[in-house]
């Protein structure tokens, strides 16, 4: 799907975690990225045969609706040959009207699915376009559990815009259908007392919006809490589903450390704010079920009290009255949609806010962002990557003498096609930021990168990524799975020492977790046999090896020595086997009055 409108609110300043956007607003967004949307040819067919059959169900109730006047009449004259007859034509309408009710089911469901499949596509295409996702993590709550934006609530919404325009088109089709009847039944109701009568154009029209109109009223008073509590609903809901996760993936450590208790804590504190907002929610519904239901209630009799007097004085029979009381209540029914829809109505809104504000987090990204310095980056078509007085800063969008941080010792340093470098400092250097910027990451600081082509570069982070899926494909990423010959792939497997994983190749499963860190840094280095990148840049990756899998990475790198190596960090076994050139950090520190010094985070930041 396309990107936002053009001219869309500025976001500098606001907090990511919601934006004030109008709801006419996040509207034409979402119409805008809906169509541009592949699925939308397909959403329009259905939508227009669901018209056509909406249509033909509203024809054939106020066929129906018509039906009960010949049908009371047959049961109030006794008339039991008529009665058998009505029973004939109402099989007859009663089986169209089933056959529409099972087409329409079908094309409801075909228009959420097809609703579905654009918006999840769209979120996920804007969340991966190049480093949004990681920017995105560290901007705030809004890049918190992004698996619950982009399943739970892009199906939440997906299904109730679905089920509530299609509601809302039905109801407004019903309406127009029955009004017309309704106002022409009126017509004949006569009202007499004592000596004078009198009628009342559209009288059991006017009763019906009054009646619907007054439940309208008393919902919104009543319900209007709904939608921002079904917003924190949604957040706290995506809080502790996170919260579990990351409990999951991490108790081997929780349990070595003893702290099931402290964890169970964590999560109990999650648990009670979830249910602390369903009970909010929950008072809030029952507090609309009193005008929904209650109005709900009255609807059996109110048609009848309203058309009694015409029927009483003899303006009716008694079928006219039957008609005119479904009359009624089709108009009730169809006034009365967004008073039965309020609560589901409220959640859309919850979720739509959600899902635009996530939607305008990431197409934001393209923004810029005002920092107070940045690296200029350039690239050498000689090959060659340059260093000028380089300075990294220990935070986001900060004045490095304000934060800390650190730079090159040797200022001005180019570094030449073939050489093997390393790049260590003080202890209390965050090197990782260095990898960050190299890899234009990490903007943040000053001075000047020129590397080389980025098709002749390849960076290897601490712990490599082993995508779900098989063996094979986590060799590949991020190319596609047949990038490679089966011979390669097999010689590069048992150069990084993992030849036990040779006849597991194309075995799916979560290599993730059946590797050890060793092994899975070993995948790392196999990766590198198949790519033959001219330059590699190494983010302490043998930092923590067992010695012998020190060795078999050194036997992988030491069969490329056309290759420029740059490892980041301190590694005895990598001086050892390349003799590197030895460059150096050193930090900068943040200037006396300030108290505090914030250091640089070690996970991935985000790319400004």
């Amino acid at each position: 799907m396309a990107d936002d409108l053009k001219g869309r609110p500025s976001i500098q300043g606001q907090d990511r975690l919601g934006y004030d956007l109008s709801l006419g607003y996040r509207l034409r967004v979402m119409f805008s990225a809906f169509w541009h949307s592949p699925v939308r040819g397909r959403v329009l067919v259905i939508a227009t045969a669901l018209i056509a059959i909406i249509l033909a169900t509203a024809y054939a109730t106020v066929i129906l609706n018509q039906w009960n006047a010949p049908f009371y009449d047959s049961i109030a004259r006794r008339d039991l040959p008529g009665f058998f007859h009505q029973l004939k034509v109402f099989a007859l309408i009663a089986g169209m009207l089933l056959l529409l009710n099972v087409v329409q089911a079908w094309l409801n469901q075909m228009t959420a699915v097809y609703m579905r499949e654009g918006l999840t596509r769209d979120l996920v295409n804007q969340w991966l376009q190049r480093k949004r996702a990681l920017r995105l993590s560290a901007s705030g709550l809004i890049g918190v559990n992004p698996d619950q934006r982009l399943h739970e609530d892009a199906r939440n919404l997906a299904e109730s815009t679905t089920s509530l325009m299609i509601g809302l088109v039905q109801a407004t089709i019903l309406l127009i259908s029955f009004i017309g009847v309704l106002w022409d039944l009126s017509s004949g109701f006569i009202f007499r007392f004592g000596t004078h009568s009198f009628s009342i154009p559209g009288y059991m029209v006017w009763a019906a919006i009054f009646y619907a109109a007054s439940a309208s009223i008393l919902s919104q008073l009543v319900g209007r809490k709904l939608v921002k509590l079904n917003a924190d609903r949604f957040s706290k809901e995506a809080e502790l589903r996170f919260a579990l996760m990351h409990a999951n993936e991490n108790m081997p450590a929780i349990t070595v450390a003893r702290g099931e208790e402290n964890e169970q804590k964590r999560i109990d504190t999650d648990i009670s704010a979830v249910l602390a907002v369903i009970k909010r929610v929950a008072m809030a519904n029952v507090n609309l079920t009193w005008v929904s239901a209650g109005y709900g209630w009255l609807v059996v009799v109110i048609p009848i009290i309203v058309a009694a007097p015409a029927y009483f004085s003899g303006g009716l029979t008694f079928g006219q009255l039957m008609v005119s009381v479904g009359a009624f209540n089709q108009v009730n029914t169809a006034l009365r949609w967004y008073v039965a829809n309020f609560g589901p109505i409220a959640e859309w809104r919850a979720t739509l806010m959600r899902v635009t504000d996530f939607r305008q987090a990431l197409t934001s990204m393209n923004d810029e962002i005002n920092m107070k310095g940045t690296i200029k980056y350039e690239r050498n078509p000689s090959g060659n990557l340059t260093l000028e007085h380089v300075r990294i800063a220990a935070k986001i969008g900060e004045d490095i003498d304000q934060c800390g941080g650190f730079r090159m010792h040797e200022g001005a340093v180019t570094i030449k096609a073939g050489e093997k470098v390393m790049i260590n400092g003080d202890h209390n250097v965050n090197r990782k930021l260095l990898f960050l910027a190299l890899s234009e990451l990490w903007p943040c600081g000053g001075g000047k990168i020129g590397l080389p082509p980025t098709d002749d570069i390849l960076f290897v982070p601490q712990s490599a990524y082993i995508p779900g899926g098989t063996l094979r494909e986590a060799l590949a990423f991020p190319e596609p799975v047949d990038a490679y010959q089966n011979d390669d792939v097999i010689a590069a497997l048992e150069k990084a020492g993992l030849q036990n994983l040779v006849s597991r190749l194309d075995t799916r499963a979560r290599w993730d977790k059946l590797l050890d860190s060793d092994e899975q840094r070993a995948i790392g280095f196999a990766r590198l046999l198949l790519v033959r990148p001219k330059w590699i840049v190494f983010d302490e990756v043998l930092e923590g090896m067992e010695p012998e899998w020190q060795s078999t990475m050194m036997q992988v790198l030491a069969s490329m020595p056309e290759a420029t190596m740059i490892y980041i960090g301190r590694s005895d076994t990598y001086v050892e086997t390349f003799k590197p050139r030895v460059l150096h950090l050193e930090a900068l520190h943040a200037k006396p009055e300030m108290k505090v010094v914030a250091k640089a985070p070690n996970a991935p930041a985000p790319a400004l």
